[in-house]
């Protein structure tokens, strides 16, 4: 199980994945550090207010993309939030990001998803982000009429090979809705990377019982509070 810890940044600091409580005194970069020093491979950043269309965090995103390829070994750097045309995601890549996630350009413009795919393929993840199976989007403030699975087939006819599935928890610590994961690997046949509502050891020792789910999104804020996350950051990236 690939575990990514995941730093989403909201006016130039981190908070936590569910919008619950105030943001880290914590700078990020001191944070993406911190990781790193723990022998983190992997890593997840959003740009909460891209997602939003509330502003952007870019150039802090570059920053911590800097800080992990200055590193004497290889860190692979998920990009999410507001990426939604060909510069952005030419930008990021600029700056060294592994992959970057489509998520609200999947049901807003069927046009810009082709145009990514067509020049970005290998770096594309498709985001489905859902609470109950119903999707959300634009930073999880607008809900349509969509289902998950609906969108994960969309995005595996656009050509997308790699999902990432956000659950979005009704409330704080409930279970992940492995069922969904489990309906979205099994219709699409891709790998997929679940978040959202992965938040303790428990969550993840139950993880692997469901074989198309490949990675996970952890809050990068939850590694000061349970050490015992730490020691499943180790894993060299591939």
């Amino acid at each position: 199980m690939k575990i990514y810890p995941t730093l989403n940044l909201q006016h130039g600091r981190v908070i936590p994945t569910t919008g619950q409580g105030g943001p880290s005194a914590e700078a990020p970069l001191d944070l993406a550090a911190r990781l790193l020093d723990e022998g983190a491979t992997r890593m997840a950043l959003v740009d909460v207010d891209a997602a939003m269309g509330k502003g952007n965090n870019r150039e802090l995103i570059a920053q911590i993309l800097q800080r992990c390829h200055a590193r004497d070994r290889k860190v692979c750097i998920q990009v999410a939030g507001g990426i939604r045309s060909s510069d952005q995601a030419q930008f990021f890549i600029d700056q060294g990001a592994a992959w970057l996630v489509a998520g609200t350009i999947l049901h807003k413009s069927s046009l810009v998803s082709e145009q990514l795919m067509a020049r970005f393929q290998p770096f594309l993840t498709a985001a489905i982000d859902a609470r109950g199976g119903q999707v959300h989007r634009s930073g999880w403030v607008d809900t349509t009429n969509l289902s998950a699975l609906d969108l994960a087939l969309r995005a595996k006819s656009y050509g997308f090979k790699r999902l990432l599935f956000v659950d979005i928890p009704d409330v704080p610590n409930a279970d992940p809705d492995f069922d969904t994961a489990d309906a979205l690997a099994a219709a699409t046949g891709l790998p997929l990377i679940m978040g959202g509502s992965i938040t303790s050891l428990r969550h993840l020792d139950a993880a692997p019982a469901h074989l198309g789910l490949k990675g996970a999104l952890v809050d990068a804020l939850l590694f000061r509070e349970d050490p015992g996350l730490l020691a499943l950051l180790q894993a060299a990236c591939a």
